[in-house]
């Protein structure tokens, strides 16, 4: 056979079906589109299957594509065997009620072996059966098959419950002697066992069948419109035509492994440590790509752990830096030619795996540290569900990796103890605000607590001394696990002022623990809650504080800005305007204020732009500690209805001065940029506005623009359902709006799209009123078909009719026509709509009271109406007794007086 490479397969691939009458369907995105039902596209027919659910009808009833996917059900084989990946190209082959089992058989069997395209030796092919499938079986040999090359199995019958399902027939590839050591493969193969010898590249499934639940097999009713659905792992033709040992030694993945090789500084063997990078960073860089992002929920989790599964093995090959993103343009320059839109898609791909790569390595190490030492004090091999727990919880070490790196060993986790103090957490994360205020507020042990304790403003690390240690019981000296405690000297922001409280570690010579909360106790002091990760906790123990920094910076950004938003509103809307509270984290901001007037998007924008002015001109931001007198006689603002001690101290930003106990920016550069995100009233003239800084901006404006955007795509699709109707109608109607896509990255983003939204919604209501407009008039001119169904019934003339699809507007002004036409008569009409479904009109100018007939007709199709004896109208749930209806208006109208 000759070589071929990745991209010649693929080429060769559509050649071959599109001149066979197949339609090339494109590769849908991984992140699948109206389909919650799947984390992922797993399979290539997956994005087709509302052509084989009959929801959809394609253009085409042959079609053909090569699908990407993702399947991480097996994600542990990754690297061991020489075939699993999590990410893969899925080619395949459909008929949707066209093409069957002979034709299907006939297409594999002439691209696999004609010489015209993949001239493969038809005596290394090998092929199994449904074991009653005779027709298959049969086919294969008309073709050309040898029969001792076709196996029949009882398992070659593909079906997932109830529904369209039937036998399937695989193509297998003889790998040669070489992959035959014991002599034993052909009969393992039949058996249907493991071997390496002959490996499956095509698979056909011929849906004929309709399975149900409690009916045996072989009566199962055959399907009015039966299915081709195949499919062939790319990975494992380019094994077979670059005679590679493993997908892994194929042009798929050569050039990323060869760089992790420069990476690492040694030499591809065939180490698992290459393999799992390689796959997961193909899966990660093309999921980046199609819209999915690191989360710790859904797809977004997957992601998360192909990444750290990565980073954990190329810790193994000495990789201690991120590298992930240095190879995602190694899968960009491999895939390129098949999928274009990597190459748009690398800078940013690139910029979210570093980020995700250094998040991770931040608390790996520590993570992996203490796994080992869990593993060198087990005696029986094990490790506890909550010792998992505490990795995960502590150290952002996921659950799969533990079990992964123990399995490796030859260690076991509980599972089921482990989803237990989840579900634990949960619940605890919930009592958390409850039980942080009872600890502050009621607990007599900290409101008998006088000793001081000192917050220390802009350092990020500090030495200290633990102070006390406080249980629900009491102070104590001492604690091997969980507990609260204070220190002389803290660089720990407490929760107040609208502003959350820091977390990071403490280290001291005997323990480790990590800072969950800060709040103030009754006297002032700054309580932390802190995680023991290692060891005891004593008074008197000396402790080296250590910030998060970047969540603490961040928090700082959201800070200063709030005090700046407030100073804008002041200048820009209203001199009256004063904080009603406020709140300030790493991610966001949120300002509530008191204001008797309107606020609108103008003004909004107006305060936006004002702050990002501040911004720009990189304000230094000064803090002085005063007498509260000489704060409030400088103008400094305070919070009504706080209360300050004599001292406070005054956070100026320019002109804005505030009296504030909080953290902030140095200089207001640091900000980088403000976007507002919304404003709504409160009630009582209190209104919020929320906004975010810096990184944050893109994807929060993101998600708040996505909706309208959403809005916008369905009432294009509604408009052009609108202009293809009335095209099939013969009605000429034009429809052009100007809509933009940029980015949105300021609170005149979100203005523009909300009133985008609105322009497309007018302009298409305006289509639609002209198009019914249009539509009534060419229906009123041409009324012939409805005027041969009067009837003179025994002295009253009617129109009865049936008719189908029709609008009900338009329904009713035809009747008002017919009727004036009749004079003194009566019109009936039972329009049958798309779902079965069927409503009534009945318009009279007779005895026949059209009200009385319209109910009777909705009540015999499981519906209801009714209306006045002169106009009524109604619906049924079904059409099924429709001539019986209609048969009994028109004895009706004879019976009349």
């Amino acid at each position: 056979m000759k070589y071929m490479s990745h991209n010649d397969i693929r080429n060769m691939w559509f050649k071959f079906f599109e001149s066979h009458g197949h339609k090339k369907v494109e590769s849908a995105p991984l992140v699948p589109i109206n389909d919650n039902s799947l984390l992922w596209i797993n399979a290539g027919v997956a994005p087709l299957k509302k052509y084989f659910d009959g929801s959809v009808v394609p253009d085409s009833r042959r079609l053909t594509n090569i699908q990407k996917c993702i399947r991480t059900n097996d994600i542990e084989n990754v690297g061991v065997t020489k075939r699993h990946q999590t990410f893969f190209e899925m080619m395949g082959n459909f008929s949707i009620g066209d093409y069957f089992k002979n034709e299907a058989i006939e297409f594999a069997y002439e691209l696999l072996t004609s010489p015209k395209y993949f001239d493969i030796d038809k005596n290394l092919l090998y092929v199994t059966v449904y074991t009653e499938d005779e027709e298959a079986k049969n086919k294969w040999i008309s073709c050309g098959m040898s029969e001792d090359h076709i196996i029949p199995l009882d398992e070659n019958f593909w079906e997932i419950g109830e529904g369209p399902c039937g036998p399937d027939s695989e193509i297998f590839f003889d790998r040669g002697e070489k992959y035959d050591p014991e002599g034993d493969a052909l009969e393992k193969f039949k058996r249907d066992d493991e071997q390496e010898r002959f490996v499956e590249i095509w698979n056909n499934v011929f849906s004929q069948f309709n399975s149900k639940e409690g009916v045996e097999r072989s009566k199962y009713k055959e399907l009015p419109s039966k299915n081709i659905d195949t499919g062939a792992g790319l990975e494992r033709w380019c094994c077979i035509f670059q005679d590679a040992d493993s997908n892994f030694e194929t042009d798929l993945f050569q050039p990323i492994i060869k760089h992790i090789e420069e990476l690492a500084g040694a030499e591809y063997v065939g180490q698992k440590e290459y393999k799992v990078i390689a796959d997961h960073i193909r899966a990660i860089t093309f999921a980046l790509a199609d819209g999915a992002c690191f989360e710790n929920v859904g797809r977004g989790y997957v992601l998360r752990r192909l990444l750290r599964r990565s980073v954990r093995f190329g810790k193994q090959l000495g990789m201690e830096t991120p590298f992930m993103y240095k190879i995602v343009s190694d899968v960009v320059d491999v895939m390129k030619e098949a999928y274009p839109y990597l190459v748009e898609k690398r800078p940013y791909v690139e910029a979210t795996v570093i980020e995700e790569e250094k998040l991770f390595l931040k608390t790996l190490e520590a993570g992996e540290k203490r796994l080992k030492e869990l593993v060198d004090k087990s005696n029986d091999g094990t490790i506890s569900g909550e010792d998992a727990f505490k990795l995960y919880d502590t150290y952002g070490f996921p659950f799969e990796l533990t079990e992964e790196y123990l399995t490796e060993i030859g260690f076991k986790v509980s599972k089921e103890e482990f989803d237990k103090y989840m579900e634990s957490q949960k619940k605890n994360s919930k009592d958390n605000a409850k039980t942080k205020a009872n600890m502050a507020s009621q607990n007599e042990v900290l409101l008998n607590y006088k000793e001081d304790s000192q917050f220390v403003y802009g350092l990020y690390r500090l030495k200290s001394k633990v102070d006390a240690i406080f249980s629900k019981d009491g102070i104590i000296d001492k604690s091997n696990k969980d507990c609260y405690i204070a220190i002389n000297r803290t660089i720990f922001y407490a929760e107040s002022g609208g502003q959350v409280s820091d977390t990071g570690m403490l280290v001291g010579k005997k323990f480790k623990a990590r800072v969950l909360d800060v709040f103030k106790g009754p006297n002032g002091q700054h309580i932390h809650k802190v995680k023991l990760l290692d060891g005891t906790i004593s008074v008197g123990d000396e402790v080296e504080e250590v910030l998060d920094k970047d969540r603490r910076k961040r928090t700082e950004c959201n800070h200063s800005s709030v005090h700046m938003l407030q100073y804008s509103l002041q200048q820009l809307v209203s001199s009256t305007i004063k904080q009603a509270g406020s709140y300030v984290d790493q991610d966001k901001l949120r300002f509530d204020f008191t204001y008797a007037g309107k606020m609108n998007d103008d003004k909004l924008l107006e305060v936006e732009n004002y702050i990002n002015d501040m911004i720009k001109k990189e304000i230094i931001v000064s803090t002085e500690v005063m007498p509260i007198d000489k704060a409030r006689q400088m103008g400094a603002m305070a919070l009504f209805g706080e209360k300050y001690g004599d001292i406070v101290r005054v956070v100026k930003i320019g002109k804005s001065m505030e009296l504030c106990g909080g953290t902030h920016v140095a200089n207001t550069k640091e900000i980088g940029k403000i976007a507002l995100s919304s404003c709504e009233s409160k009630g009582s003239n209190v209104y919020r506005i929320e906004g975010v800084t810096g990184d944050r901006i893109e994807s929060t404006l993101l998600d708040l623009v996505k909706p309208y955007n959403d809005e916008i795509i369905k009432l294009l699709m509604k408009a052009k359902s609108i202009l293809e109707e009335a095209r099939n109608e013969g009605i000429k109607l034009e429809f052009d709006v100007d809509i933009e896509n940029n980015k949105p990255t300021s609170y005149k983003d979100l203005m523009y799209v909300k009133n985008e939204l609105q322009y497309v919604s007018n302009e298409v209501k305006e289509l639609e009123k002209k198009y019914m407009t249009l539509k009534t008039q060419k229906t009123l001119n041409n009324l012939d078909i409805y005027r041969e169904h009067i009837k003179d019934y025994n002295g009253t003339i009617g129109l009865v009719m049936a008719v189908e699809h029709k609008d009900i507007n338009l329904l009713k002004s035809i009747a008002d026509t017919m009727l004036n036409e009749i004079g003194t008569g009566f019109v009936f009409f039972a329009n049958i709509k798309e779902d079965n479904t069927v409503n009534y009109i009945a318009k009279s100018s007779c005895s026949v009271n059209a009200g009385l007939i319209v109910k009777s007709c909705a009540n015999q199709s499981d519906g209801n109406g009714g209306g006045s004896p002169t106009f009524a109208q109604g619906g049924g749930k079904n059409s099924k007794a429709l001539k019986d209806i209609l048969d009994y208006v028109e004895k009706s109208l004879k019976d009349a007086e």
